[in-house]
């Protein structure tokens, strides 16, 4: 007779790069297995849904191709033939590479190099410890909000705003630029409620038909990198119809006279133009949005993601400013809560022993870093050892063929600690496997909600997995790097870090589970005053001041950027060689090249893929399934092409990102972006190339 195993529950969060961060209920089938994951529904934002990726996560831990012992390269960098080493050699490896270089080159030759692989402070964080203590080039964090956080801040002064959980109130939800069904699917939790509780509208602006499109009651298809434009044509509807609320204008924005001017002529026969939409579209839309003073917009990343993405953002943001919703309960705005929670980490970072004058490497250039850029070195020495953790730059970061170059480079010492044998690892001279989430104990923010959660140590690691902080602090002995830091576990890491932030102590959170720390009504709707030190909303940003952590200085063509909000034509436009606009938006089954190990993420996506509208295909005598080349001046990509109507003519769309060897010349969609630094503050323009399409 079969004896069913008795099943516990445990509690945890998502680890993935995410604003979401959901709680979760892990089944534990036994020390080293869990069963099902499903959202905890007793967590006010959760509510008890999660994304289909992650309810199937026990396929993604218990995966045969995990790494399990740590590994060293016997043949050609990039070939991903290793051979078992025991912990101690590999770490003695790594540390004497690291100490080779910082004696024969200094200390910022040697580059830690990591992203939102988890999103715990401790895993994703603490490699900054060792680079602090050590002297070591810092990394610009350019992948994700470089652009998006500069330009909200440049109107707020603060990346924070409403309670997402307000969408519930709300009379109309605006998702511009963002697909939540693919992305954040708790954004549509709420906005829904919206919609069955009191009749609430959703409105979509994007530049295709998303899954999030597709449930919207009002639809805005326009073409990439223009945003800008439209949004500049709303507000001047809005002024020029009697919907801008002057009272609000005048106590809590910058210069709302001067603003009305400027928008007199960003007509939307103007933006039409530039947006591809029709005028009426813009004028009923401006109108819907002035007559509903609830009227809550959940902005998002995406449209950001192009050169022109900061003033994008920033001009989106005022919208709200203009009618005064910000007021209103279920009114204003949010594009991110993580600016609110004021985390003191300088024990998990190292913060303590941050040294000046340490040059900043941007991330998103990590092929012409690792090419010896003179630009990027900044009279600074060659990068000569590589320490990855969290992320996997020879597939996510852009110009791959550069990235790809640099690896190779058989003077460079590459050490990765991954999950599995991914692009990055295949280059490295040491893997070393590393933990999951349920393998470790962290802490995490939600950048789309506002709770501290407690992530808990659930099973046991297979094989000899570590976490990041146990091989941080075990290098840190190889290396002589002192630090008390290195000296504490996990949880007195997060115990000293909630004691040093004013927040609940750890005992609440193992208690609770996580903790809501919203502020309150006036502060998240800024009726205290915005972030700026004038306490106003700014319609003129001053792009040498808004500084992001990417930077030191204003890079990119700063100079052109428009003091109002404009459509700035800082973007790749198609040419006569180059007809083209390809977004290399995300999949639903995928992060990044996250969960593209699982079987059924892989069955469920099918094939590398790129969307065209029909007349196009037609015109280019293609066919619908058909294998095409698309090529940008950067490099090229091998897909299949499919028929879609939902984006306007000249628009291509890639869902990613695939694995680099699901391309048939092992060339992933990042072979076709760029890494130039867009003004003011770099960041990756991955949805802004200019390609050409053409039979395989």
């Amino acid at each position: 007779m079969n004896i069913r195993p008795e099943i516990r529950t445990g509690k945890s969060v998502c680890p993935h790069d995410c604003p979401s961060a959901c709680a979760l209920e892990v089944e534990l089938i036994d020390s080293h297995t869990i069963g099902r994951v499903r959202g905890a529904k007793d967590n006010s934002y959760t509510l008890g849904v999660i994304c289909e990726k992650v309810a199937r996560y026990a396929e993604r831990i218990h995966h045969k191709d995990r790494l399990l012992y740590p590994l060293k390269r016997k043949g050609p960098k990039g070939s991903g033939e290793f051979q078992q080493i025991s912990w101690d050699d590999a770490l003695s490896e790594t540390a004497e590479a690291m100490l080779r270089a910082e004696t024969s080159y200094g200390p910022t030759s040697v580059w830690p190099y990591f992203y939102a692989g988890t999103m715990g402070y401790v895993m994703r964080d603490g490699i900054n410890r060792l680079r602090h203590v050590k002297g070591y080039s810092n990394l610009g964090d350019t992948f994700c909000v470089a652009l998006s956080w500069t330009g909200y801040l440049a109107g707020t002064g603060s990346v924070s705003g409403v309670d997402p959980r307000e969408m519930q109130t709300s009379d109309l939800i605006v998702i511009w630029g963002g697909n939540p069904v693919n992305t954040q699917v708790n954004v549509m939790t709420h906005a829904m409620m919206a919609r069955k509780m009191r009749g609430a509208k959703i409105a979509c602006v994007d530049i295709y038909e998303t899954g999030t499109m597709q449930q919207a009651d009002v639809k805005l298809l326009i073409r990439p990198g223009t945003d800008g434009a439209l949004a500049c044509a709303i507000m001047n509807v809005l002024f020029k119809e009697g919907f801008a609320d002057w009272n609000y204008l005048e106590r809590y924005t910058d210069a709302p006279r001067e603003f009305e001017a400027h928008l007199s002529s960003r007509t939307p026969e103007w933006a039409s133009k530039i947006c591809d939409i029709p005028v009426a579209e813009i004028e009923s839309f401006a109108r819907l949005i002035g007559r509903t003073r609830k009227t809550y917009f959940r902005i998002g990343y995406g449209f950001t993601r192009s050169r022109n993405g900061a003033v994008n953002m920033h001009a989106v943001s005022c919208i709200p400013a203009v009618t005064g919703a910000w007021q209103y309960e279920g009114g204003g705005a949010l594009h991110s809560n993580s600016g609110m929670y004021g985390m003191n980490k300088t024990m998990i970072e190292g913060l303590d022993a941050r040294k000046a004058g340490i040059r900043i490497l941007d991330q998103s250039r990590i092929g012409p870093v690792l090419l010896s850029d003179p630009y990027d070195l900044q009279g600074g020495p060659p990068v000569k050892m590589l320490l990855v953790q969290n992320t996997n730059p020879a597939s996510v970061a852009p110009d791959q063929n550069k990235v790809k170059a640099g690896l190779a480079r058989e003077d460079l010492f590459t050490c990765v600690h991954e999950q599995f044998m991914t692009e990055t690892a295949r280059y490295a001279d040491i893997v070393l496997p590393a933990t999951m989430f349920l393998e470790h104990d962290d802490i995490y923010q939600g950048g789309g909600h506002s709770h501290l959660l407690l992530g808990r140590k659930l099973v046991e690691p297979p094989g000899e997995c570590r976490s990041n902080h146990d091989v941080i602090c075990d290098l840190a002995v190889g290396l002589g790097a002192d630090h008390p830091g290195f000296q504490m576990t996990p949880l007195e890491l997060i115990d000293w870090t909630l004691a040093n932030s004013r927040k609940p102590s750890l005992d609440v959170l193992q208690r609770e589970s996580w903790v809501d720390v919203m502020p309150s009504f006036e502060r998240a709707h800024f009726l205290s005053g915005f972030g700026h030190t004038d306490g106003k909303f700014h319609f003129k940003a001053d792009w040498h001041r808004v500084r992001f952590r990417s930077t030191e200085k204003p890079v990119g063509p700063v100079h052109d950027l428009p003091v109002f909000p404009d459509h700035c034509t800082l973007i790749e436009e198609a040419t006569v060689d180059y007809p083209f606009r390809l977004a290399t938006s995300p999949a639903r089954r995928f992060l990044n090249s996250t969960f593209t190990e699982t079987p059924s993420s892989l069955k469920r996506e099918g094939r590398p893929t790129v969307f065209v509208h029909p007349e196009d295909l037609r015109q280019l005598g293609l066919l619908d399934g058909q294998k095409v080349r698309i090529g940008s001046a950067r490099g090229e990509v091998v897909l299949h092409a499919k028929a879609q109507s939902g984006q306007r003519r000249g628009v291509l769309i890639a869902e990613s990102i695939w694995p680099n060897d699901a391309h048939e010349n092992g060339s992933g969609i990042n072979a076709l972006t760029g890494c130039d630094q867009p003004a003011p503050n770099g960041g990756g323009a991955f949805h802004d190339n200019r390609v050409w399409i053409r039979a395989a």
